[in-house]
């Protein structure tokens, strides 16, 4: 069930997308970001917020997430509003983290490491499962984790990143954003695109 949903219209582009609570009691965390994302924070085009209660817990690595009920709902909801701009918000439990970004992810999960922005924000792609199928090449799909229990720190540097997407107006002006605060990090992000996806098929 959707327990927030919030609309801010600024124009026809970017379409851009944020969603919380895809799985488990992680809506229970990220609502609290999703509520601090103001109009004043969308300069042109518009952004569209859910966030879902809880559900349950199925890694969005695992196919048939998509064919569960918030799964299903996620996908819906993508199609529907299409957009350019996609950010999967998500928490984890810190005694995750060195799972989240072990260098030897792929072998183990198919996917890459989440990249460690700060005070223990993790960025990375969007499940390969909907990167390829549902959105364009030149889109921007980013999942952003937090830890559940949270601190000040890490939720500004969680809302930062939500904020810059929200006010970017291509996956460019986001990029330069990103690269000003998190250059390494940023061009870690670019080597695992070539990794992951083909011709260069970024996730970013």
């Amino acid at each position: 069930m959707v327990v927030f949903k919030k609309i801010i219209n600024k124009g026809n582009n970017p379409v851009r997308l944020f969603i919380g609570g895809v799985h488990g009691k992680e809506g229970l965390t990220t609502v609290d970001a999703l509520l601090q994302i103001s109009e004043s924070d969308v300069k042109n085009g518009n952004l569209t917020m859910y966030n879902f209660d809880k559900s349950p817990y199925i890694s969005t690595l695992d196919r048939h997430y998509y064919g569960s009920d918030r799964g299903k709902e996620i996908v819906s909801i993508i199609r529907d509003i299409k957009p350019e701009m996609y950010v999967e918000l998500h928490c984890y439990n810190s005694n995750s983290f060195s799972k989240l970004t072990d260098l030897n992810r792929k072998e183990r999960t198919g996917v890459p490491p989440l990249i460690h922005l700060e005070k223990g924000v993790l960025i990375g792609s969007t499940s390969p499962y909907i990167r390829t199928s549902l959105f364009k090449e030149w889109d921007v799909c980013i999942t952003l984790e937090i830890p559940c229990n949270y601190s000040i720190e890490s939720l500004e540097v969680y809302l930062n990143v939500m904020k810059a997407v929200a006010g970017s107006k291509d996956k460019y002006e986001l990029l330069d954003r990103l690269r000003a605060d998190y250059p390494e990090q940023v061009k870690t992000a670019a080597k695992y695109a070539v990794e992951l996806y083909w011709n260069g098929y970024p996730p970013l």
